[in-house]
């Protein structure tokens, strides 16, 4: 059964970036401190990793997200989606115009100008067509940015929420929550590491 998975690096004090987050720095100043544990040697960081990377049938962006990644500061070979971890999955993004062009033209781009619900819904596709080409079950990994992320929470469309709680508190940047409907969730596992807490909880609709 294919499932909408919410995984998303966060501080202490709820901020998935931090202050004058931009196109050349995505993560804004002291940013980088949230996602210290996807390039640890800690076993159990890695492990997290190599999990969340494998199960990935298709990979929802917002757009913000997607010029970061797809912009000169962006992805290579090396800080990739899962970079020497897992192949290369399905992207959605959700924007209201497609780029002119793509320098990331190695990896498979569909850009939704439709809403959130028929990304996550052309994801789900992607991924239960994956699932059936790899003969496995495979997620649509829901990745952020925080808007994003934040709005599939708010619609209901989320069945996993899996964060990584950094520690470190940033002050200001882009917060994950910003208020909405209450929400009931059911934790699953807590994994403890120098980096991170890895909190993996079922989201009730």
């Amino acid at each position: 059964m294919t499932r909408i998975i919410a995984d998303i690096s966060v501080s202490l004090d709820g901020f998935v970036t931090g202050p004058d987050p931009g196109p050349r720095n995505g993560l804004g100043a002291g940013g980088e401190a949230l996602h210290t544990w996807a390039f640890s040697d800690d076993p159990d960081d890695r492990r997290m990793l190599r999990e969340a990377t494998a199960r990935s049938g298709a990979v929802i962006l917002g757009r913000r997200l997607f010029d970061v990644v797809d912009g000169p500061e962006g992805w290579d070979d090396s800080s990739g989606y899962g970079a020497g971890e897992v192949g290369k999955p399905a992207f959605v993004v959700v924007t209201s115009t497609p780029p002119t062009s793509v320098r990331l033209t190695d990896l498979d781009w569909t850009f939704v100008t439709t809403g959130l619900a028929d990304a996550v819904a052309i994801a789900r596709e992607r991924a239960e067509a994956a699932s059936s080409a790899g003969g496995k079950d495979l997620d649509v990994i829901l990745m952020g940015g925080g808007a994003t992320v934040g709005s599939a929470l708010e619609a209901g469309l989320v069945d996993v929420l899996s964060l990584h709680l950094a520690p470190v508190m940033l002050g200001a940047g882009t917060p994950l929550f910003t208020g909405g409907s209450p929400r009931t969730l059911v934790q699953r596992s807590v994994i403890s590491t120098s980096t991170a807490t890895h909190l993996t909880y079922d989201v009730s609709r």
